[in-house]
């Protein structure tokens, strides 16, 4: 028997992960009230249950008390029961647009605290142990749902080695600002720009005009061993320190040409490298 705890921040991705799960052939029962907890993994755990993968979506209800869900589940643990946890985060930033485009209230927010961001507050500190406890955390703020699929296969469907960090390579235009969230940013302006190149101009980096252009200055190549190398030997290093998300940026002058070409080329050296999650998006290409 597989038993997985979905939780994680409201507005992170918990339902979706639940749908995902449920068409991965788990049996998924959510919003459990707590006492019904214990009794339904001991029914899960009898000999004669067919269910082989079941999981369990938990999030915090103004109604009851995730401290008696959190006794709970560190009674059966202590009991024997194997289980799993799964917590769904995302930036503050990212709820915080995630509930003004559903205009929905956050379920912990009152009438004398009626703000999306009071609510994000307390439901992180509640959360904070269980985060803590989580065997996987996934965090969605720069995920598409086809990344998110991809991540809950890889550790629910094909068992795939996992670590909790997501790398997310983002190019971008320095005109245009460095992204707030960048951890690592690299400046790829001593490369010469295709802007200036008439029958380039139009194009981007995901088309192969450009990409054969920029790759074929050798100082692009060296450029990109160099930091493969050294990226190489950061992100194990991260994933030994708990971090849970990198984001690296790659800027150009504006965004479309230079920062994209090697972008791309860095998703495709580093993907399959590990086992963290990698993510490419390119800000300012429209």
């Amino acid at each position: 028997m597989r038993f997985v705890i979905v939780t994680g921040m409201s507005g992170g991705g918990k339902s979706t992960a639940m749908r995902m799960l449920e068409d991965a052939g788990f049996f998924c029962v959510d919003n459990l009230p707590v006492p019904l907890i214990e009794k339904f993994m001991e029914l899960l755990m009898t000999p004669n249950n067919e269910i082989s993968k079941a999981a369990l979506g938990l999030d915090v209800r103004a109604d009851q008390s995730f401290g008696d869900a959190m006794k709970i589940l560190d009674k059966l643990r202590q009991n024997g029961f194997i289980f799993e946890i799964l917590f769904m985060d995302a930036s503050d930033e990212t709820l915080v647009r995630r509930y003004k485009e559903t205009r929905r209230m956050h379920p912990l927010c009152t009438p004398a605290e009626n703000r999306v961001e009071d609510g994000i507050r307390k439901e992180r500190a509640i959360l904070a142990q269980m985060k803590k406890q989580a065997d996987y955390v996934i965090d969605t703020s720069k995920l598409l749902t086809r990344e998110l699929k991809e991540e809950i296969d890889r550790i629910f469907v094909q068992n795939g080695e996992y670590n909790n960090l997501m790398v997310s390579i983002v190019s971008f235009g320095f005109k245009h600002g460095i992204p707030a969230d960048a951890d690592l940013v690299f400046d790829v302006r001593f490369l010469p720009n295709p802007f200036y190149i008439d029958e380039l101009k139009y194009m981007t980096g995901n088309d192969k005009g450009v990409q054969d252009y920029v790759m074929g200055f050798p100082e692009a190549g060296e450029f990109m061993e160099r930091l493969e190398d050294m990226l190489l030997f950061l992100i194990p290093n991260y994933i030994k320190e708990g971090k849970y998300q990198l984001v690296i940026g790659i800027g150009c002058t504006g965004g479309k040409h230079r920062s994209v070409t090697l972008a791309n080329e860095l998703y495709k050296r580093l993907k399959d490298k590990g086992s963290y999650g990698l993510t490419i998006s390119h800000r300012d290409v429209k």
